[in-house]
């Protein structure tokens, strides 16, 4: 159960922060996940609306390569409902299931090099804090600068909605699926 009020209208609101609600509503379709939670602090909920629209959204990194991402770090962090979340968005995306799995059970076999180069770049900045100069050469030789920055911050992004449902306790979606500890 969550630790905080889900916040799920803008009614929950002052008046003042509807705005922020509205403005999250029409991006999302509803106030549902993390943004029910980050709107207990709506300048903050606003904002990471705002930066969450440039990277699940906008952004010119590939959708593919954001999901592997976020899956990885649903996974670091033990994430119930960003794995939940990630692992439709995955299918939807052709992320095979035995790159789910293998993501899931921390495991590397069974991802194509391609996907993996971006899970182990993701698992070694998380774990290490730092990437070696052969995974960010190769992230900068496939993606570009600009995809590289992008896609350091898709993980931080993730890391910080993660983090912000984790110590909320915010659990998966009604049948999503689940990580097991």
């Amino acid at each position: 159960m969550a630790r905080l009020p889900l916040i799920h209208s803008k009614d929950q609101l002052a008046p003042e922060h509807r705005p922020i609600a509205d403005a999250i509503i029409g991006s999302r379709g509803s106030l549902e996940g993390p943004f029910s939670v980050f709107l207990h602090a709506p300048e903050l909920a606003g904002r990471m609306a705002h930066l969450g629209a440039l990277i699940r959204f906008e952004g010119t990194l590939d959708f593919r390569v954001r999901t592997l991402a976020a899956l990885v770090v649903a996974r670091e962090y033990d994430a119930q409902y960003v794995w939940g979340a990630q692992t439709g968005i995955a299918r939807q995306r052709d992320i095979p299931e035995t790159t789910i799995a293998a993501i899931r059970d921390n495991r590397s076999d069974g991802i194509p090099a391609e996907d993996l180069a971006i899970v182990e770049f993701t698992r070694t900045l998380l774990r290490r804090h730092r990437v070696s100069d052969a995974q960010a050469g190769e992230m900068r030789r496939r993606f570009g600068d600009d995809g590289f920055i992008q896609l350091t911050g898709a993980i931080g992004y993730y890391t910080m909605l993660a983090m912000t449902v984790n110590a909320a306790e915010l659990e998966s979606a009604p049948g999503a699926d689940v990580l097991k500890a």
